[in-house]
């Protein structure tokens, strides 16, 4: 059962002092019985950051306002173990400078002034997994990685392995075909680096793999696992021989035992090409089969993908069932991870965060209801994502809070966990500070384009708004009588921003204004990297 928790509960009296409730139980997955492993060596915790890609608003089951469609029980297994955040936000509609923030725990603007799908990766900006490399952690990554530039490439800061960590499988670019994975199908098709439209082998640390079959969620389930189980206590010699880097192992003291992890697996499910799942998940849903791409009768692979992309060869209710028969794939393969952690004996002591990327995509049939917009917009529906914090021991588990959150905070909390100094120059919070129920508002901003937002308490100003011209499936909605101008919301009251409060509050509206221009300022002052 969840609990929802407001600000009025985010601290527990302590005597006379006020704690963060976060705060209290850090370090508990430190004294948890179990099999010998990291902790004993060091006290750490081990991370997972699970990152989905484009999922809808309602589409995790936990959530009271999910779609009456959706079915996600191991994300739910996350949020009965732990905080189910519903005011959680990304620093951007879009996967790029998205993940360049989350990953940085600085907002991108500070490099990238349009906050553009080409922010990049500065090499003057700590990324997350070179703090926690450096201080003895086992860092990889599986899946999707993109900032935007240097696509493609192993010799740009933009790599994995480039940025921290001691393993890579996946690829660089916003999104890769599911299926379609070996040497010889690059090589017979015309164009297979694209920046979503990609096809062929995957990259591999310092080279590339090839899968002759498979699908690409459950390769990078099938990584991670692998990866779990060289941290069980039957495989620690042969991981710490030949996984880790020789400055890791300098740094970390053994004592018989595997460093602390931190993993991210960050899938491009549910990203498009949404079609493309297992026949069985297909056949659950009632939706045929489409051919995969075949460069003999298909020409250019970019072509084929954009027949798919949009309303037409497929139906709304098609999309829907389609991307309800990937997000099924996605979700038991997350289970596959949870049960290894358990498995090996790891779950006692590994924080795990769970977020979209970026809000649900307006074709790839994401439902973001109650909330207006979607993916490529400054609306709600772009930039609000599911988002669940669960840690072992903690008290709070299975507790929905309504405090907002950043996806900025999982640097910082991350470190925090780990014990490691936290830089003072990130823009990210500490989620125990976040949800401290402060009668200070606390103000988040974005940048997109030509549009621009700030939240500030209950109220959120949105300065064009914007809205995607394709066709949207059924469970987004444009508010197209809002699109342009400067508009004020009350999101706590009118979650689906669909009332104007702009004329009726200009005290509101002037505050919020000069928030922004002030933000503006403050981060123009810091281009770390600029282009």
């Amino acid at each position: 059962m969840i609990h929802r928790v407001t600000a009025s509960r985010a601290e527990e009296e302590d005597g006379n002092m006020k704690v963060p409730i976060l705060l209290s139980f850090i370090f508990l997955s430190s004294i948890t019985a179990g099999d010998v492993s990291a902790r004993e060596a060091t006290g750490k915790p081990n991370f997972l950051i699970v990152v989905t890609d484009d999922q809808g608003y309602a589409d995790l089951s936990a959530y009271e306002h999910h779609a009456q469609d959706v079915h996600t029980p191991n994300m739910d297994r996350i949020a009965a173990n732990g905080i189910l955040f519903t005011e959680a936000y990304v620093t951007a509609p879009v996967c790029s400078p998205s993940r360049a923030g989350w990953n940085t725990g600085m907002h991108q603007v500070r490099w990238d002034p349009k906050s553009s799908f080409g922010c990049g990766h500065p090499e003057s900006v700590p990324n997350i997994a070179e703090i926690m490399k450096a201080n003895g952690y086992a860092t990889a990554r599986f899946g999707k990685n993109d900032y935007g530039k240097g696509m493609h490439r192993q010799d740009v800061r933009e790599y994995p392995l480039n940025h921290g960590y001691d393993a890579f499988l996946g690829f660089c670019a916003h999104g890769h075909d599911f299926f379609l994975l070996s040497k010889e199908i690059e090589k017979q098709t015309p164009d297979p680096r694209g920046h979503s439209a990609v096809v062929g082998p995957l990259m591999h640390n310092k080279g590339v793999k090839e899968f002759k079959d498979g699908y690409l969620t459950e390769i990078f389930t099938d990584a991670a696992i692998d990866f779990l189980k060289q941290h069980s206590s039957g495989s620690r010699h042969d991981f710490r021989s030949k996984q880790l880097s020789a400055e890791t192992r300098g740094k970390f003291r053994y004592q018989n035992a595997s460093p602390p992890f931190f993993v991210t697996l960050s899938y491009n499910s549910v990203h498009h090409l949404i079609h493309q799942a297992p026949k069985r998940y297909l056949d659950r849903y009632g939706v045929k089969e489409i051919p995969n791409y075949d460069p003999k009768t298909d020409s250019d692979y970019a072509d084929w993908f954009k027949r798919f992309i949009t309303l037409g060869e497929i139906s709304d209710e098609e999309m829907r069932k389609y991307y309800l028969a990937n997000l099924n794939c996605l979700d038991d393969n997350i289970g596959r991870v949870l049960n290894a952690l358990d498995k090996f004996t790891l779950a006692d002591n590994t924080v795990v965060i769970l977020f979209s990327d970026n809000g649900g995509a307006p074709t790839n049939g994401a439902w973001n209801l109650p909330l207006a917009g979607s993916k490529f917009t400054l609306w709600e529906g772009g930039i609000r994502v599911p988002f669940i914090l669960s840690r072992p021991g903690d008290p709070h588990a299975g507790e929905t809070w309504d405090q907002p959150v950043s996806t900025l905070d999982v640097v910082p909390t991350c470190l925090e966990a780990a014990g490691i100094e936290i830089p003072e120059d990130l823009d990210g919070r500490l989620i125990s500070q976040t949800t401290a129920g402060t009668s200070e508002p606390r103000n988040l901003f974005w940048r997109w384009g030509k549009s621009y937002a700030v939240r500030s308490g209950d109220w959120k100003l949105l300065h064009n708004g914007g809205k995607m011209n394709r066709k949207p499936t059924a469970g987004i909605v444009n508010r197209t009588g809002l699109l342009k101008g400067t508009r004020l919301f009350n999101v706590r009251e009118d979650v689906a921003e669909s009332q104007d409060l702009a004329s009726e509050h200009p005290e509101v509206t002037h505050r919020l204004k000069k928030l922004y221009a002030d933000w503006s300022k403050e981060v123009s002052g810091e281009k770390r990297g600029a282009k």
